[in-house]
């Protein structure tokens, strides 16, 4: 009887330890490919290549293009959630301490959606790919997107109940805010060496912006 050799394994169907690495390997190279070209231009096979792996992995891991674009904005989506999570939290928290503590907070959560966008550019180009054709994909907004706005604008809406702004359209302030984000990370694009320099003159910006809306004369509590 001769040696036992162990079954080869099919393409596409990782032992189980590595399962979740190569799903996390396919959706990073899917995520980088359909930031950089859009949804039509990426085929499962340029995934495949682009994450040394077989077409028939990423297929197992992610299934039809489609639900691997889905995929791609729910892991940006997660990453993001989390991020704010904690500062908006800290946001509601400060709502107790008094205005001057919950204007402070306004300003930590916005260095926080700079500095996470900012680290993460490849989350603004692949929504501005898919904003390109707002009529496509319409759905992921409402799955990965609108949940993060709602999260601001209840944080607003509640720091407008405690007296400590005024704040009546919250959706068009957090809107603005974040496409003025995004603006600013494509402009690093263009300029990696100031990408320090730059994010601390924006973060600055945002302050001022929001100081001006909300205190015109100034804030108070820095009298």
């Amino acid at each position: 009887m001769g040696p036992m050799t162990m079954p080869r394994r099919r393409p596409g169907r990782p032992r189980r330890s590595e399962s979740r690495d190569t799903r996390e390997v396919v959706l990073t190279a899917a995520t980088a490919l359909f930031a950089a070209r859009g949804f039509d231009a990426v085929g499962l096979r340029q995934v495949a290549a682009a994450a040394g792996v077989d077409v028939a992995t990423v297929s197992h891991h992610t299934g039809t293009k489609a639900q691997l674009y889905d995929a791609c904005f729910a892991r940006v989506f997660v990453a993001e959630r989390d991020a704010l999570r904690a500062a908006t939290r800290a946001a509601h928290d400060a709502l107790d301490t008094g205005p001057a503590a919950a204007r402070g907070a306004l300003h930590d959560l916005v260095d926080v959606f700079v500095d996470f966008l900012q680290e993460h550019p490849q989350t603004t180009a692949l929504w501005l790919r898919r904003w390109l054709e707002p009529h496509r994909h319409a759905d992921l907004d409402e799955r990965y997107s609108a949940p993060l706005y709602e999260l601001v604008e209840q944080l607003l809406r509640a720091t407008a109940d405690a007296g400590a702004l005024v704040e009546p359209t919250p959706h068009i302030t957090v809107r603005s805010l974040v496409w003025a984000v995004h603006a600013h990370v494509v402009a690093l694009a263009a300029d990696a060496a100031s990408a320090q320099r730059e994010r601390r003159e924006f973060r600055a910006f945002v302050h001022r912006f929001l100081d001006g809306l909300y205190w015109p004369g100034g804030r108070p509590d820095a009298r």
